[in-house]
């Protein structure tokens, strides 16, 4: 895994993918019945730099941002966590909305890849 600005956000991402490959293990070798595991998970940061919404932000537009936000999501698209700061300039109704939007679909492109990548093992 590699992760630049948006640490945590991969952190949880990748967690997912590790929590649910051991699983399947357990449950393939009979050691467990049933998944403990109640809902995918993903991650990603976004946030507002120079008047643009940006997803899954990079260290030098982190640093840089006016708003930065992390959002957790369900596979069900149900939030987990959404912790939003005004770093440089406070943010709108609007504004925040647009970057939950912004987030949900890069959420939902991370789950499509952790599935993808627990299909091939």
């Amino acid at each position: 895994m590699q992760a630049d600005g948006g640490t945590r956000t991969a952190a949880i991402t990748g967690a997912f993918v590790a929590a649910q490959d051991a699983v399947n293990g357990l449950l393939a070798a009979g050691k467990i019945a049933e998944s403990p595991i109640i809902a995918q998970v993903a991650a990603i940061s976004v946030g507002i730099v120079q008047g643009t919404a940006l997803l899954d932000l990079e260290y030098t537009e982190d640093s840089a941002c006016d708003t930065d936000m992390n959002v957790v999501m369900t596979g069900a698209g149900h939030f987990v966590e959404v912790q939003g700061t005004a770093e440089g300039a406070a943010f709108s109704r609007p504004e925040m909305d647009s970057l939950l939007t912004l987030a949900e679909k890069g959420i939902t492109e991370l789950m499509r890849l952790q599935q993808q990548s627990l299909s091939k093992t």
